[in-house]
C-alpha cells in the first residue's frame, strides 16, 4: 500500500511538472509563469508565434528559441513561455488568441518581458534579432534599461 501511494504521488508530481514545462525550457502558461517569477524573482518572457504558419516565427524558432546556447542562459533569468496560435490546433489557437488579446499583441513574431511584479517592461517584434548573441544582447540591454527606471 505504501508502495501504490508512493508511485501515485510520484506520478502526480512528474505530471504538475510537465504542466508547467514543455521542451526546451519553455511553459505554456502565461498566468502561471507570472505567478512563479513573483516567487522566485526573476523575468517572464513570453514569445507569441505562429509556430506552423508564420515564416518569421519558425525561423526565431530554429535560430534563437530552440537552442539550448539561448535557452540555458535565458532562463536564468527568465522564465520562457510560448504562446502559440497554431493552425493544426484550433483549440489551442482560440485559447491563446484571447491572452494576445489580454495583453494587446496584434502580430507575431511579438516579445513582451515582464517584471516579477507582473507588469510589462518591454516589447519587440522577435524577428529583428536572428542570432541568439543578438537575442541574448537584446535581452541584457531591456534588463538594464529596466535598472534604469
Amino acid at each position: 500500500m505504501k508502495a501504490i501511494k508512493q508511485i501515485i504521488t510520484t506520478t502526480i508530481a512528474i505530471f504538475a511538472c510537465m504542466s508547467f514545462a514543455t521542451a526546451g525550457g519553455w511553459t505554456s502558461n502565461l498566468d502561471t509563469a507570472l505567478s512563479s517569477a513573483k516567487k522566485n524573482k526573476k523575468f517572464v518572457l513570453a514569445q507569441f508565434t505562429g509556430s506552423d504558419w508564420c515564416p518569421p516565427c519558425m525561423m526565431i524558432h530554429d535560430k534563437v528559441f530552440s537552442k539550448s546556447s539561448f535557452t540555458g542562459p535565458a532562463s536564468k533569468k527568465f522564465i520562457l513561455v510560448k504562446i502559440d496560435i497554431p493552425k493544426s490546433n484550433k483549440s489551442l489557437t482560440l485559447k491563446n488568441r484571447k491572452v494576445m488579446r489580454d495583453y494587446k499583441v496584434t502580430g507575431v513574431p511579438t516579445v513582451l518581458l515582464f517584471g516579477d511584479d507582473g507588469r510589462e517592461f518591454s516589447r519587440f517584434g522577435a524577428a529583428q534579432y536572428p542570432t541568439v548573441d543578438g537575442f541574448l544582447d537584446k535581452l541584457r540591454e531591456e534588463l538594464k534599461k529596466k535598472d534604469m527606471d
